[in-house]
């Protein structure tokens, strides 16, 4: 048998147990139900808005105490 073909032959199987390596991994996965999803998101979203709000009510504030300067 030739070198190439050895090498060939080494490729399959390498790619062959790594699929099945990945299978194995993927069965161990739990995943989570919809209600936790859910409720993650919306505690995502709840914080991604309070933080935003904290920059608009910063950058409105700012904005206020620069304009007092004079020459500004």
């Amino acid at each position: 048998m030739s070198d190439s073909k050895k090498e060939e032959l080494t490729l399959k199987d390498d790619a062959t147990n790594y699929l099945k390596g990945v299978r194995s991994e993927w069965d161990k996965i739990t995943w989570p139900d919809k209600r936790q999803v859910g409720v993650e998101t919306l505690i995502v979203l709840v914080v991604v808005f309070f933080f935003t709000l904290i920059v608009y009510i910063y950058d409105v504030l700012f904005e206020f105490m620069f304009g007092l300067i004079p020459g500004g």
